[in-house]
């Protein structure tokens, strides 16, 4: 990575400051859609307001892999943004947020010049946002070049902000997996005890499961005690 790139994606990082974040965390099992609203100052003219608006798609996390540690797809946001990504992965160790993983879709709505300074804008689409009271909205104050990165910052922050809730919501999911399976495991012993023709099946639903070491003396016992 040249110096000069590196400046840019840092210049855009350090100076991209979030002045509202959506309420909720990004969805656990789903893709989260947010709605941005980015206001920077006019990289050639100090009297005018770049605003953009859009919406940046999360797409639903995925768990930790360690083929899956670091992997960061920004989609189309950009050179500056993969090089912005690519520095988080090479510094995985160091950044708590990218093991946690995630993709980005950028999908631009629009993008207007007004003359003015930046404080009136700002002020005018935070009362536009407000009158939406929109839960998924998001106000940005950036740069205008390169302008992509300031919204990868917008997202690792909300990915933050959310990975606890996420990971909690993994963890309740995978005992409640494990619940049901110990509930099905049990339900098919005791099938197979009353009806012998489906031992067979019960010795493939552990096998398929990881299981078998678990319930191997179990098993047995249920052949032993059904004559087989």
């Amino acid at each position: 990575m040249s110096n000069d790139k590196q400046f840019d994606f840092w210049y855009a990082v350090n100076n991209t400051e979030l002045i509202t974040t959506p309420t909720g965390q990004l969805e656990t099992f789903g893709d989260t859609v947010v709605n941005y609203y980015l206001v920077c100052q006019h990289m050639d003219s100090l009297d005018k307001v770049v605003v953009r608006e859009g919406h940046l798609k999360a797409l639903k996390p995925a768990i930790i892999t360690p083929q899956s540690l670091g992997q960061v797809d920004v989609g189309d946001l950009g050179a500056e943004a993969q090089e912005y990504a690519d520095w988080l992965r090479e510094h995985a160790n160091e950044l708590r947020i990218i093991q946690y993983g995630f993709s980005l879709e950028k999908q631009e709505l629009k993008e207007y010049v007004v003359s003015d300074h930046i404080n009136n804008v700002l002020d005018r689409v935070k009362q536009e946002v407000a009158e939406k009271d929109d839960p998924l909205s998001s106000i940005l104050v950036g740069v205008d070049d390169p302008w992509e990165v300031c919204l990868m910052k917008l997202m690792v922050d909300l990915v933050q902000h959310s990975a606890q809730g996420n990971m909690q919501d993994f963890q309740q999911q995978s005992v409640d997996m494990k619940k049901r399976l110990t509930d099905n495991i049990d339900q098919a012993f005791l099938e197979a005890s009353r009806d012998p023709s489906k031992i067979n099946g019960l010795a493939k639903m552990l096998k398929l499961n990881n299981l078998w070491e678990k319930y191997e003396d179990r098993f047995f016992a249920l052949v032993k005690a059904s004559g087989q």
